[in-house]
């Protein structure tokens, strides 16, 4: 006698059925979703070995899983521009880039390396822009990174003092394998943000690294800190070894692409 095929067509549902709560439970609800998608539709399979098939779907969660990842990365970065791209630099002549320099840093090197970087220009050169464009660089090879202007920094810091909590806000803002500190030495320091910022990079010296974005070239950066020993401690833990670069131009940045047409 021969059998009806339908009791094998509800055993395969209930199997699939099944096989979609586990793979939920387990918290693989893209391999859900695109297993699922395959029986569905299994005819635009029906050339694809088991091994061809089962592949996809773990693709299919991995992408998603790395994706998501990049997003959680850049959103805890807080960076102002979460666009900028080492693609879009734009290398006029005029602001002499050093070609070799990003591209050397576009590799992630300097940050396996625990080395530092420093953008000095003025106003409106593109500073911010080129330290958001390695973060996000650094983002998508999965470290750390977290942008915060040197301002920002010391209020963040004196708020967990009031709270005594100042330790901890240091350990996590040690432990970022990339800080981004923009509008660095913007003003002069206090003798507190001199002692905080010491010991700051005091933590990080050797152990991660750090990107500074300031207005002032590095000779002027003794006197913004306030002279003296700290400030020589401050520059002995930045300036050695550190990746340099001087950005220049006739034309602030904001000014050439808000002139720049539609």
């Amino acid at each position: 006698m021969r059998l009806s095929e339908e009791p094998l067509t509800m055993e395969v549902a209930i199997m699939t059925s099944e096989t979609i709560r586990k793979l939920q439970e387990m918290r693989l609800s893209v391999m859900a979703k695109t297993y699922l998608d395959q029986m569905d539709r299994l005819e635009d399979y029906a050339n694809m070995s088991f091994d061809e098939r089962f592949s996809l779907i773990v693709d299919r969660e991995a992408d998603v899983r790395l994706n998501n990842k990049l997003k959680r990365l850049v959103h805890q970065a807080q960076f102002p521009n979460d666009h900028a791209a080492l693609e879009d630099i734009q290398y006029l002549s005029d602001r002499h880039l050093n070609h070799e320099l990003i591209r050397t840093l576009r590799s992630n090197s300097y940050i396996d390396k625990k080395r530092n970087v420093i953008f000095v220009g003025a106003t409106g050169s593109g500073k911010t822009f080129l330290a958001n464009a390695l973060g996000i660089n650094a983002c998508h090879a999965g470290y750390k990174v977290r942008y915060v202007r040197l301002p920002d920094f010391f209020a963040e810091y004196a708020s967990a003092e009031v709270k005594y909590q100042q330790m901890e806000f240091m350990k996590k803002c040690q432990t970022v394998r990339l800080l981004i500190l923009d509008e660095f030495l913007l003003l002069p320091l206090a003798a507190n943000q001199q002692r905080s910022l010491l010991e700051l990079l005091e933590r990080r010296c050797g152990q991660a690294s750090t990107i500074f974005c300031s207005q002032f070239a590095i000779t002027g950066w003794h006197e913004q800190l306030g002279g003296g020993a700290i400030a020589d401690a401050i520059l002995d833990r930045i300036v050695p070894g550190s990746n340099i670069m001087e950005i220049q131009g006739d034309v602030s940045m904001r000014q050439r692409l808000a002139e720049d047409p539609v």
